[in-house]
């Protein structure tokens, strides 16, 4: 098989562990620190995970652990969409197995979670890994979005793992998939009591995250890809001076991703979605402040910039907001009548939906392009969220801002001139060649997955900490999965879930941004991060993100 000269180099690459990982198996020692408790919502969650609520935090370090070099047969899953370091997690796991006894099996579920309940799988050998090693995307054994939460799922997900003989099953996902991952704990500690499940924190988002996730595998390649582009769309900008591009960046739920960028980057806007929610910001009120800032350009002569926007905006505009969580609740409440009007026309859709929604939010529904209403009903994830990405924000934000300009300029408020380019940077990044960082990281927690397993414990995620430190100074361990959940309403009901991170504003990152901003705004003050660097000095190659170095600074 034909593979270019970087995918050669890069199966050369060899990533580097924790210190309390890289020690011989019999030496490694497991610390258990205190009992721990749900994020919030305490006594339902205990009520709901009565076999693995309240679980110990666990640090790998020097010491003995007994069986630590058990033959051990597990199944590992990818869930969900795809994230940079995949396959090292897969890889870590891998060595971290057949280091601790050359017979212990490791089985990759085909397709995602559907894989585990329906069983289809295939044992992963040392010359299969060794072709995925260091490399992007999630090709190895597919992934997908299939959520076991029916008592048929549970229980054909467990009937596979008895059927493979297998120790332990490994989830690697973003915050729904681990949640997920803590059900399917429960669930195998009540039937089928030392038969283990682990998690692994993945999400380019950049919203699994806490005192223990300090970033979840697959963003920092992610951003640095979107980051370059974005570069290459300001000097192009800086160069015709004549377009405003609207970028609108993945980020389902948080605005970590676009935040990242524009610190990287420095473009002439970036909006925020938990600042828009903050502020209570309306759909007008937003356009209103990127017209504001063209203006401003214009007045210098600049009739040119570059607009960053968050996935997920429209789901923190507060209208835009209560009009997605009526829909979502039709929708569910009213699946099958939905389903008949659904095929119909647009003008029969909205008048059902009239019939039915609020009058705030029937008022906005029927004001918005039918093109971005439609976006707003298409099918659902399998968690039951809005597909934002589907929705084109970005074209939504281009049509205002021309008629409000179109309408200063009628009354002479606003004198120049306005074209505008839409993009969207999303699976580009999703499939890159992992940068070093998150080879190392991801390697890292595919290892202390095994160390999990190895050590009997079942209902965490895997931990490695201390990031923004060379890589054999990161602190790895597990914590457990119940400490990052609460109650949210998910189908119309209430669901345990990990909640999700989304951006602090009194954070040091939006801080460190907010700073700027202003001068960004009227000045054009592009940065050019240019592409990965995977080779060359420590500080260029394996430079973690300014998020990073901002929230842990050493």
């Amino acid at each position: 098989m034909d593979i270019s000269v970087l995918q050669k180099l890069r199966y050369g690459y060899r990533p580097k562990l924790p210190a309390g990982l890289s020690r011989s198996i019999g030496e490694i020692g497991l610390e258990y620190g205190a009992p721990t408790e749900a994020a919030a919502d305490q006594e339902a969650l205990r009520g709901l995970f009565k076999h693995t609520y309240g679980k110990p935090l666990v640090t790998f370090g020097p010491g003995k652990q007994a069986d630590m070099g058990g033959k051990l047969a597990v199944g590992v899953i990818l869930s969900g969409g795809q994230a940079p370091g995949g396959h090292n997690v897969i890889a870590g796991l891998f060595d971290g197995l057949k280091k601790g006894n050359p017979e212990s099996k490791l089985y990759g579920f085909l397709g995602g979670p559907s894989g585990l309940i329906h069983n289809r799988t295939v044992e992963i050998t040392a010359p299969m890994m060794d072709k995925y090693r260091n490399t992007g995307g999630f090709d190895m054994i597919g992934s997908g979005r299939t959520k076991i939460e029916t008592a048929e799922q549970f229980a054909s997900s467990l009937e596979t793992a008895r059927k493979l003989g297998l120790s332990a099953v490994v989830i690697i996902g973003g915050d729904d998939s681990n949640t997920n991952a803590a059900l399917l704990a429960e669930y195998f500690e009540a039937h089928a009591r030392g038969l283990q499940v682990i998690g692994c924190p993945k999400t380019i988002d950049g919203d699994l995250k806490n005192e223990y996730i300090e970033t979840s595998f697959g963003f920092d390649t992610a951003v640095k890809t979107y980051s370059e582009l974005i570069g290459n769309i300001e000097r192009d900008a800086n160069s015709a001076k004549k377009y405003w591009h609207f970028i609108k960046l993945m980020g389902r739920s948080a605005s970590h991703i676009a935040l990242e960028c524009a610190l990287q980057t420095q473009p002439n806007i970036c909006l925020i979605s938990e600042e828009v929610e903050a502020k209570k910001q309306s759909l007008k009120q937003i356009v209103d402040q990127l017209c504001d800032s063209i203006s401003r350009r214009a007045a210098n002569g600049e009739n040119f910039g570059v607009i960053l926007i968050p996935e997920g905006l429209v789901e923190f505009i507060p209208e835009m907001k209560a009009l997605i969580e009526e829909l979502n609740d039709l929708m569910a409440a009213n699946e099958s009548e939905f389903a008949e009007v659904e095929k119909e026309s647009f003008r029969e859709i909205s008048a059902w939906l009239a019939r039915k929604l609020t009058g705030p939010s029937e008022s906005l529904f029927l004001s918005l392009p039918e093109a971005i209403a439609k976006q707003l009903l298409a099918d659902r994830d399998p968690h039951g969220n809005v597909q934002v990405s589907r929705i084109e924000t970005e074209k939504l934000l281009i049509g205002m801002v021309e008629k409000e300009l179109a309408d200063r300029k009628a009354a002479g408020t606003y004198g120049g001139s306005f074209s505008a380019l839409g993009h969207f940077f999303g699976y580009e990044g999703r499939c890159a060649f992992p940068s070093n960082f998150d080879a190392d990281y991801c390697y890292s927690l595919g290892f202390s997955g095994f160390a999990l397993i190895a050590a009997g414990l079942t209902g965490y995620i895997a931990s490695v900490r201390n990031l923004t430190a060379p890589a054999d100074q990161w602190i790895a361990g597990g914590a457990p999965l119940t400490m990052m959940m609460n109650m949210e309403r998910r189908h119309g009901a209430q669901k345990p879930v990990i909640r999700k991170a989304l951006v602090e504003l009194e954070g040091e990152p939006f801080k460190a941004f907010a700073r700027d901003r202003e001068s960004w705004a009227l000045t054009t003050s592009y940065l050019f991060p240019g592409a990965i660097q995977y080779f060359g000095p420590p500080e260029l190659a394996d430079l973690p993100t300014r998020t990073l170095r901002l929230e842990h600074p050493r």
